[in-house]
């Protein structure tokens, strides 16, 4: 019987450790690095300290983009935490033809997230069929500016980011819910609890580990939008860019020959504190509920 060579993990191991360093820890660190000086695309740059840093607090975009990513965040939380969990409850029931409904709400998940906000830009522009539809029905008597008014632009990416995310985290509630035990829902329903008691009593603390991760998933994503929000400004951000997120500020400012990439660098740094300040304390929460 031949022996495994002491090397044979690492040959299997090496493509995949090749591929986290060159794409992964390099750029991370290299973003660190870049973030304290005046780099540019076809230049090194010099080391400039803290005044990237300093920038940020004169740089009105920023404000901007920092409201509109965690108003993101605050919106989507609740309605892709809850919303999924309900659709999986009613979806988790063998009746006939459920896999039907099963397919169609996951459908909009593996479609391209450009191509899906290309069609919600052709139903809610000035001329599409939310507004033109709203204005035969005698609704409206003007179109509502639902790409070019900050907060309806900004929710419009919402409610599309809401409905591309439905299917999947649904998903992933189909799997827990099938750990919940049906003896306890059973033992609640001779107690005389109905199915909204149930669903707070039994089905909620049964999966809440689940919707940790769903709540962790959620946050990490809202703060990161870019597609939506990018294709139904056109690139733009929106008026004045005010309905930019900071993902599109920090592709703003690296772009193009003459690209801020020390200061973009900066605000990658910002997002990622950003980003991993609500996932601390989420994990917290949950230790305590434990």
């Amino acid at each position: 019987m031949k022996t495994q060579r002491w090397f044979t993990p690492w040959l299997l191991l090496g493509p995949a450790l090749v591929w986290l360093l060159v794409f992964n820890l390099w750029p991370a660190i290299n973003t660190v690095v870049l973030a304290f000086t005046n780099a540019k695309p076809l230049g090194g740059g010099n080391f400039t300290g803290l005044a990237n840093f300093e920038r940020m607090l004169n740089d009105d975009q920023l404000v901007y983009a920092l409201v509109n990513s965690i108003v993101y965040m605050l919106v989507c939380l609740p309605l892709l935490l809850f919303l999924p969990l309900l659709l999986a409850v009613l979806l988790e029931k063998k009746l006939p033809g459920i896999t039907f409904f099963r397919t169609a709400f996951y459908t909009p998940v593996i479609a391209s997230a450009v191509v899906v906000a290309l069609i919600w830009t052709w139903l809610l522009e000035d001329r599409g069929l939310v507004n033109g539809l709203a204005q035969q029905l005698g609704f409206l008597t003007e179109p509502l500016p639902f790409l070019s008014g900050r907060w309806l632009l900004l929710f419009s990416a919402i409610s599309l980011t809401v409905w591309k995310g439905l299917g999947y985290y649904m998903i992933i509630y189909l799997s827990a819910l099938g750990n919940v035990s049906r003896q306890l829902h059973e033992a609640a329903a001779v107690d005389g609890a109905g199915p909204i008691r149930r669903f707070w009593s039994v089905t909620v603390p049964g999966v809440r580990t689940t919707m940790l991760l769903v709540s962790v998933l959620v946050t990490v994503s809202a703060l990161r939008v870019f597609t939506e929000l990018f294709v139904l400004t056109n690139g733009t951000g929106g008026p004045g860019g005010r309905t930019m997120s900071l993902v599109m500020l920090i592709q703003m400012y690296s772009r193009g020959f003459t690209g801020h990439l020390g200061y973009a660098s900066a605000l990658s740094l910002v997002l990622f504190v950003i980003t991993v300040g609500p996932m601390l304390l989420l994990l917290r929460l949950n230790r305590k509920a434990a």
